[in-house]
């Protein structure tokens, strides 16, 4: 997606925030930061997993409430519709939420008004536990809009991904919304309380892994092609990984938000509750 477009375009989505983070150039001290509640998180601490953000990049976060990342991306689109400036909304959202009325409702107004708005269905064929043919009657949710035109794109494989993308945003800058429909998968578990091995096999999952993997296909493409030698690819991973260890233990480092934090980023500035004093524990309250 980061290859077909620039960062004036807006990203919206769901809880699996992390990549998309580090693809508008988060760092990985951001990352790991927020992850364990520290200052040094790109959300301050305050965020945890679910809720990165870079708003310098145009990234408007991971967001917890299921679809809700949706009419705000349309809003977002309408933004940038009213500016004129030829960029797009991407709103990622997932199978399981691609039943919400909400998402029908931003759909329709963002017809309506021609907005450069792309739905892009991450669909990994399980809402949490429960497999898509069980929650939709309908699991071609590419040609949910019939007012919106839909593709339907191979999720697992990068350039697919690129060239859809590409044509998605020269579509909406034009003629006003489309939905991605992604066919990807879930290796895992949907969260750690999720063995993510009870309503699906295991040969279900060892058969994508084997034909599907996007890393694997672009490794054998990089071996055909010459670009790289095996030795040269492991050389990358040890690099990354070292990279990754480093940020880890930086991140430990970093202090805990203060309680005042507590109060910070809910009201307008000037209105709302802060603490004060020397040891911060009265608080103040100012309303309009």
């Amino acid at each position: 997606m980061e290859a077909a477009i620039t960062k004036k375009d807006c990203i919206i989505t769901a809880y699996r925030d992390h990549c998309t983070f580090l693809g508008r150039g988060g760092t990985l001290l951001q990352i790991f930061s927020e992850l364990m509640g520290r200052q040094g998180g790109c959300s301050k601490g305050k965020g945890g997993s679910m809720h990165f953000y870079k708003k310098d990049a145009g990234f408007y976060g991971g967001h917890g409430i299921v679809g809700a990342q949706v009419p705000l991306g349309c809003g977002l689109a309408f933004g940038q519709k009213y500016s004129k400036d030829e960029t797009v909304t991407f709103a990622l959202y997932g199978d399981g939420a691609a039943n919400q009325g909400q998402l029908f409702e931003a759909l329709n107004i963002s017809a309506l008004w021609d907005l450069p708005a792309i739905l892009v269905c991450e669909n990994n064929h399980y809402g949490m536990g429960t497999a898509e043919w069980r929650a939709a009657k309908s699991p071609s949710y590419y040609k949910r809009g019939d007012y919106v035109p839909g593709l339907k794109v191979d999720g697992m494989d990068v350039f697919a991904v690129k060239q859809a993308c590409k044509f998605a945003k020269e579509h909406a800058l034009k003629n006003g919304p489309i939905i991605l429909e992604m066919d990807t998968y879930r290796y895992h578990g949907h969260s750690m309380s999720d063995p993510g091995s009870t309503y699906r096999t295991r040969d279900e999952i060892s058969g994508v892994r084997q034909e599907r993997d996007p890393i694997e296909r672009i490794r054998k493409l990089i071996f055909a092609h010459d670009l790289a030698t095996e030795k040269e690819l492991k050389d990358i991973e040890k690099e990354v990984r070292k990279e990754v260890d480093e940020a880890i233990a930086k991140a430990k480092e970093s202090p805990m938000p203060e309680p005042s934090e507590l109060f910070t980023n809910i009201y307008v500035k000037g209105y709302g509750a802060e603490s004060f004093g020397a040891d911060r524990k009265e608080v103040r309250t100012v309303l309009p």
